[in-house]
């Protein structure tokens, strides 16, 4: 068997069909053209072009991955979820109304792309710890407790997110201030603000002594 052409895709010019015997087979990204030494008059075996049909598979996934963990700051557990829904089977109808399924992609695929992004420092929990602290309600509030239990959901270690939360410049003090300042007018009775403020993550002690300090100024 023998590539007998290459040529950019229309709706992706980053990625380069590669026809074998005069055929369309798969696609490549165009990095991994010169990576892996394919070109025209290039002689492959049934080994090399399942090979490279894999790496096809992998370069296309890369890609989609990139694009999601460049989206946003995203936690491991996030990446592997979305890398997760990648190998299920879906079903799609082709123009003439016909329902079809296309297979996903393989967990060991899945596992090489989440490795690469990890390696690369696109996909770390304690950069994107960093970011949730600091960009997180930074105008209404959020208590600590609630960051924490946030950052936890997403899957990120507990030992980070304490390092995270001691180095941050955010407080319950201040954090309080700003919900109170934004919520006071809707909650008339002041044990209700109270409630809220405790479902909110809050200490009691923390909550009596912001009310008392607003009252006062």
């Amino acid at each position: 068997m023998k590539i007998t052409a290459l040529s950019s895709q229309i709706r992706n010019p980053d990625r380069v069909n590669v026809s074998i015997d005069g055929k369309y087979k798969f696609s490549l990204d165009i990095s991994q053209i010169t990576e892996l030494g394919v070109k025209v008059g290039r002689e492959v075996s049934e080994e090399e072009l399942a090979f490279l049909e894999t790496e096809g598979l992998f370069g296309k996934l890369y890609s989609l991955a990139l694009v999601y963990s460049f989206s946003r700051p995203h936690s491991v557990r996030e990446l592997r979820d979305y890398l997760y829904r990648k190998t299920l089977t879906t079903k799609f109808r082709t123009k003439k109304g016909e329902v079809r399924e296309k297979p996903g992609y393989s967990p060991t695929l899945t596992t090489r792309v989440l490795e690469k992004l990890q390696h690369k420092g696109y996909v770390d929990d304690e950069k994107f710890a960093r970011w949730w602290v600091e960009s997180r309600n930074q105008i209404k509030g959020t208590s600590l407790r609630k960051l924490s239990v946030e950052l936890r959901a997403k899957g990120v270690d507990m030992e980070i997110i304490e390092t995270v939360l001691a180095a941050s410049d955010r407080s319950d003090k201040d954090e309080l201030a700003k919900i109170i300042a934004k919520k006071r007018a809707k909650y008339s009775d002041e044990q209700k603000l109270i409630a809220y403020l405790a479902r909110q993550g809050f200490s009691y002690d923390d909550i009596k002594v912001a009310l008392a300090a607003e009252d006062e100024g």
